[in-house]
């Protein structure tokens, strides 16, 4: 076998490698040797079918499996003595596709290698930690916010007009062409305005009734709804007006603690406390792991991959596209061409990607396999009711699995190289907190 460099440009590589007739037919005499004892075939006894027969019988398939495993190894030993390892999947392609039997097999090697990744001197970045504290201005804050959720609503006045966010107490009949469809009835239903409860444009009708009234409403159900048979039709629900009720906060008490699930108002205010400090926890190490990119991002250059590069801008101008077109849902539309900017952040991150993985390779930094269950069981809560089948897809679906893997990984890394750097606590507000998160929002360039 022999193995020919054809191109050394930046980080492009090229191989000619030539398996020769000689040592593909040592190959498949070895495989044909090794399963010839196990062979049964009419006319001979196991065991004892010819070499010549098995080689007319086998032959040509055997040939392809040998043909591949000599590329492999080809490939396998060229990576373990290079030391270079491939970017992305090295293309392979055979160039004597006129190739018989008895012919040696020619094929063109290509990829792109990653770089040499710099040493860099962690110790010599210094960042800064913010500390944010639950204050009781805060946990007031949050107090007033779960009453407002479990608000109450007690009846208006006597004649008083619904309001939004109000409660109306009312029966209904759905009509279409005057006929009532099922589903379409209810008695004593309690419906918030202003909730987007009900079909659009239901809702509005309602502001202004009173008690004891009755009112037509008109709509039209959505052309997507889920009722084929009532999708894109206008109906009429007549509606019989029992109560109008104004909402009222809860108090702030022991009862409020009790719906929430704890003992006393005390004991609420300590798990608010303790949230919203593991809130104000992760926003401050996001702005730390920030600020720990844009150091590395300054003291390490090495030559990237160029199909690395621009995948990623592709996938940066898709998706900011879709960012700014929310209405297409799908990916049916012109391709979207990367631009300069798009670029720029590709390069940037194509760089610390490949940094913080060299970092975390070499200080053998793994996701263990109950971290990886969490992260998916965390997931798979995104889709209620269809748990299993999210597992299933995770465990047959290895491009999904590494989604996930990927940011645990990054994690991982970025709390090891902060133990390595000099780090400074300084406590600041809860607004300076907002402020900052809105510039580093703003900046997109993470």
């Amino acid at each position: 076998m022999q193995v020919t460099e054809t191109l050394k440009d930046g980080l492009k590589r090229g191989y000619a490698i030539t398996v020769t007739a000689a040592e593909l037919d040592r190959k498949v005499t070895e495989k044909l040797t090794e399963a010839q004892p196990e062979v049964e075939m009419k006319g001979f006894r196991k065991g004892k079918v010819p070499m010549a027969l098995l080689r007319r019988q086998f032959g040509e398939r055997l040939m392809g499996e040998a043909m591949q495993e000599a590329i492999d190894g080809a490939m396998n030993r060229h990576f373990e003595e290079s030391g270079e390892r491939p970017a992305l999947q090295p293309e392979v392609k055979m160039t004597n596709e006129d190739w018989k039997e008895g012919d040696d097999v020619e094929v063109a090697l290509t990829y792109e290698a990653l770089p040499e990744i710099p040493d860099v001197d962690l110790g010599s970045i210094t960042l800064e930690r913010l500390v944010v504290k639950a204050d009781d201005a805060a946990v007031d804050e949050a107090l007033a916010g779960l009453a407002e959720n479990a608000q109450n609503f007690e009846p208006r006045e006597d004649g008083a007009a619904a309001e939004d966010g109000d409660q109306v107490v009312m029966d209904f009949v759905g009509r279409i062409d005057g006929e009532a469809f099922e589903g379409g009835a209810a008695e004593d239903y309690p419906l918030v305005l202003g909730s987007d409860s009900f079909i659009p444009g239901f809702e509005p009708q309602l502001v202004g009734v009173k008690a004891g009234e009755e009112k037509d409403v008109t709509v039209n159900f959505p052309e997507e709804y889920g009722a084929e048979n009532l999708a894109g039709k206008e109906a009429v629900f007549s509606c019989t007006i029992k109560e109008v009720k104004r909402p009222v906060p809860a108090g702030i008490d022991d009862d409020l603690a009790k719906k929430f699930g704890v003992e006393d108002l005390e004991t609420l205010k300590g798990q608010i406390r303790e949230r919203l400090e593991s809130e104000y926890g992760n926003a401050t190490r996001a702005l730390m792991k920030r600020a720990l990119l844009d150091a590395l991002d300054e003291k390490v250059s090495f030559e990237l991959p160029p199909s690395l590069v621009e995948a990623e801008a592709n996938q940066i101008a898709h998706q900011r596209w879709h960012d700014e077109n929310p209405e297409v849902h799908d990916h049916d539309h012109d391709k979207i061409e990367p631009g300069a900017e798009h670029r720029e952040l590709a390069e940037r991150r194509v760089r610390l990607g490949l940094l913080l993985a060299e970092l975390g390779t070499k200080a053998e930094i793994e996701v263990t396999d109950a971290e990886m269950g969490q992260a998916v069981m965390a997931q798979a809560r995104q889709y209620p009711g269809q748990e299993r089948q999210f597992f299933e897809f995770v465990q047959k679906n290895p491009q999904m699995q590494q989604q996930i893997r990927a940011p645990l990984f990054e994690d991982k890394v970025v709390d090891y190289v902060f133990e390595l750097t000099e780090v400074s606590d300084r406590e600041i507000s809860k607004d300076d907190l907002q402020k900052k998160i809105e510039e580093m929002d703003g900046d997109d360039e993470s």
